[in-house]
């Protein structure tokens, strides 16, 4: 089976399983010849929340055996033994599993697709637990005290709970993952699956434009002579609010509160929890996201708190530039046309080449064959019209101007207008 089946029939299996249809998913993960160690640790999960313990034990069995330092598939394999009432086995897959964590308090596997934190404090409680199974009460009371020095977060209270059972001799409830939780394939390969037309219509995923929509090529513009001292704050740019962070990592959501992001994306955060969780809006859009996905961003045009939204205060305004992608800048009004355009060649990184100021002299080309506009930024016309030429896109494309309108046309279609024509 290619690459290709594997992970479509993956994120199929995936998806069936959200649907909580398991039977369906655990169907198609069994149907995949060439299992790695995450589809395996899948079809694990999925026989331990159904309750085939035997079946589950042997799936992970497979995942270990492809990866020998997957942590979470020990821990699950233990939990698997201590429902079979194999205490022993369950003891030795929790070591380890701690042994993998490798002195870390936590590994996050949300950047491997699987949206869960295996803590080493939830580890030691299981082990303690064991333990106890095993009426070994003093090792039992001395990984809950590893468990609760290791203690990460509040939310651990369970912790504090086996403890006071201990102290009394009696047995507590096991920490388990939950269930449907699994890993998902790599999203960015999954979105390329379907893709047809590799040269099709671009999309904005990110602008401080209101409800921008442009993805194209924009026809040349002249130059603003009278630029307004006080520059005009509009609506959307009052609206926006928070820290301005650029996304690190690509995240995609589980639950409804989630937002997903791109690596690019420029976000702005509301609020950070402790949790380690941030509370951003992206695209008018509000919802959490990785606060360690993002990475602050200098805005000049950000107010702190407390501060007046009067217009004549601004130091600047935001001006958005398009080229191979699209970068803001932070201009003051009014500066010269050459300040300008060294400020936008130092941003892309680029030569500032100031345009000769001369006059050009006009071009005209005669249509050879029609051309029908596909794109906004296209420029239509009929078999004979005649179009006067602007500039030159690149070897292969031109902008020009045709019945009143302006756009960018394919050089092969037209050819130079004869003097006497």
């Amino acid at each position: 089976m290619s690459f290709l089946n594997t992970l479509r029939q993956w994120d199929k299996a995936v998806g069936c399983a959200e649907q909580k249809n398991t039977e369906t998913a655990l169907e198609v993960f069994l149907d995949i010849e060439d299992k790695n160690s995450k589809i395996s640790y899948n079809i694990g999960c999925l026989h331990l929340a159904n309750g085939d313990f035997d079946a589950a034990e042997k799936a992970f069995d497979f995942s270990i055996g492809k990866d020998g330092h997957l942590a979470v598939a020990f821990a699950q394999r233990g939990i698997t033994f201590y429902k079979k009432e194999k205490y022993e086995e369950a003891l030795a897959d929790f070591k380890l599993a701690l042994k993998e964590l490798r002195d870390n308090n936590l590994i996050d596997y949300s950047p491997l697709g699987l949206r869960y934190k295996l803590h080493a404090c939830e580890v030691l409680h299981n082990m303690g637990l064991v333990h106890a199974q095993l009426g070994d009460w003093e090792k039992a009371q001395e990984n809950l005290f590893s468990a609760l020095a290791r203690k990460a977060e509040a939310k651990f209270k369970h912790i504090d709970l086996a403890l006071e059972a201990i102290l009394k001799h009696k047995l507590f409830e096991l920490a388990e993952i939950r269930p449907g939780l699994l890993f998902k394939p790599n999203q960015k390969y999954v979105s390329e699956l379907e893709k047809k037309d590799y040269l099709g219509k671009a999309k904005v995923v990110a602008s401080v434009v209101h409800q921008d929509e442009f993805s194209g090529f924009a026809p040349l513009q002249p130059q603003v002579e009278d630029v307004p001292s006080t520059p005009i704050r509009s609506h959307s740019l009052r609206a926006l609010k928070g820290e301005p962070h650029t996304v690190l990592y690509e995240f995609y959501p589980e639950t409804v509160e989630e937002l997903a992001v791109l690596p690019g994306n420029v976000v702005f955060v509301l609020e950070k929890g402790t949790d380690h969780w941030a509370s951003v809006i992206f695209n008018e859009r509000r919802g959490l996201v990785p606060y360690n996905y993002l990475r602050p961003l200098d805005n000049t045009l950000i107010h702190q708190h407390g501060q007046t939204e009067d217009p004549g205060e601004s130091a600047g305004c935001l001006m958005k530039v398009h080229f191979l992608y699209t970068v803001v800048i932070t201009v003051l009004p009014g500066i010269p046309y050459r300040t300008l355009l060294h400020k936008i060649s130092t941003k892309l990184n680029l030569p500032a080449s100031v345009p000769d100021e001369t006059t050009p002299a006009i071009t005209q080309v005669v249509a050879l064959h029609s051309y029908e506009s596909t794109n906004p930024e296209d420029l239509q016309f009929r078999q004979g019209d005649v179009i006067t030429v602007l500039s030159k896109v690149n070897a292969d494309w031109l902008e020009g101007r045709c019945n009143g309108k302006t756009g960018i046309f394919p050089a092969s279609f037209v050819q130079h207008l004869k003097k006497d024509h």
